[in-house]
């Protein structure tokens, strides 16, 4: 009398572990995509590849192949809002406890006029011997607040493929707490919702 049950647990475990691994994998996919669009050059378009894959793969999944077709819209959307979220808040995160310090002068602040409206640039020059140039844009903190011949103190990538990042402004210090926590928040809805979807999922 005690096999029946036993034998009843192996494939009720199998979906539960199976959606678990979905709620999981879709989330880590999406966050993942945002970070990598942190960098410059290719790995942006690796970050974009990855985030529409991940994407793909939850609409087909939640709804196509499990037909739950209001789980398919809301991970669309909590999805694509976490590749937003999580690229910037995971980016300023790194460089603020792994980015190395280093001292700089800024040189020029210059606001340029572009179609979606007017985008600021700094050049900033370290103080070291290398005495390297950095242009960097509103995405590395530039902003008016910086005077030409100001001593800041950037961060650097160890691993030399991230621009640097100029410290925050005075308006700046929370900005990377609320990104992370929308993300985080985020991250669990698109998780829990792949997780429900793949358990309750209808067979046609």
């Amino acid at each position: 009398m005690g096999s029946p049950p036993a034998a009843l647990d192996g494939p009720q475990a199998r979906p539960f572990w199976r959606s678990l691994g979905w709620g999981l994998l879709v989330p880590v996919s999406f966050t993942a995509g945002g970070f990598l669009a942190q960098y410059p050059h290719g790995l942006v378009v690796a970050g974009v590849v990855v985030a529409l894959a991940a994407l793909a793969v939850a609409a087909t999944l939640a709804g196509g192949i499990w037909h739950r077709p209001g789980a398919a819209v809301l991970l669309s959307c909590t999805g694509l809002a976490l590749t937003f979220f999580a690229g910037p808040g995971l980016y300023e995160l790194y460089m603020k406890t792994a980015g190395k310090p280093v001292r700089a002068v800024v040189a020029h602040v210059e606001k340029r006029d572009a179609r979606r409206g007017a985008d600021l640039s700094c050049t900033v020059v370290e103080a070291g011997g290398g005495r390297a140039v950095h242009h960097l844009t509103e995405q590395q903190n530039c902003s008016t607040d910086l005077r030409p011949l100001q001593a800041v103190t950037l961060r650097t990538d160890p691993a030399g493929l991230l621009k640097p990042r100029l410290p925050d402004g005075p308006d700046d210090g929370g900005d990377t707490a609320l990104a992370l926590e929308i993300a985080a928040g985020l991250f669990v809805v698109t998780g829990v919702a792949t997780f429900s979807a793949s358990l309750r999922r209808r067979i046609k």
